[in-house]
């Protein structure tokens, strides 16, 4: 895909931690040009092969995943933290460098074998997408794909995630 988007993308060193190079979206989505470029490259993706619903991947997955949305003509799903949506949830927990972290979904967002594209701003160890796939999948959905803008290719996050389809725009 466009390694022309990394241009709108700002890297900031040593953030949060000392050794990180935070990949800065907030140019990118700031930036008209850039921004449209962006869901145009993502849309394109599936043009031939639309999604019935978008999941999108708190926080900047909703982002990404509305304005597609608005784009397709299908609705949005927010995979959100654990304790942030007020119906009756499904949850998955998965573990991070140091910890773990849960996320939710209502048990309601899918229609049983809807097509759900999956989508974040950023694709690292693959734990966050990982823990969606099974959430939509407990839901009843059927995930189409994965979209992220940004793939960090030595964290091998796309090794969790064997088996589906996964596009990834800018990869560093």
């Amino acid at each position: 895909m466009s390694q022309e988007l990394s241009k709108y993308i700002r890297v900031i060193e040593d953030f949060p931690k000392p050794g990180i190079s935070f990949k800065d979206i907030t140019t990118l989505i700031g930036d008209p040009e850039g921004f449209q470029k962006t869901l145009d490259e993502l849309e394109a993706l599936h043009k031939d092969n639309p999604p019935d619903v978008i999941a999108g991947i708190e926080s900047r997955g909703f982002i990404f995943g509305a304005a597609l949305a608005d784009r397709f003509g299908c609705g949005l799903v927010l995979v959100r933290k654990l304790g942030k949506l007020p119906a009756k949830t499904f949850s998955e927990t998965y573990e991070l460098e140091y910890g773990s972290a849960t996320l939710e979904v209502h048990t309601d967002a899918f229609e049983s074998g809807q097509r759900v594209l999956i989508i974040d701003d950023l694709l690292a160890t693959g734990g966050t997408a990982a823990a969606t796939v099974r959430l939509v999948e407990k839901a009843g959905g059927e995930v189409l794909a994965l979209d992220f803008v940004i793939e960090l290719d030595f964290l091998a996050g796309r090794d969790k995630l064997a088996g589906y389809t996964i596009y990834s725009l800018v990869h560093t």
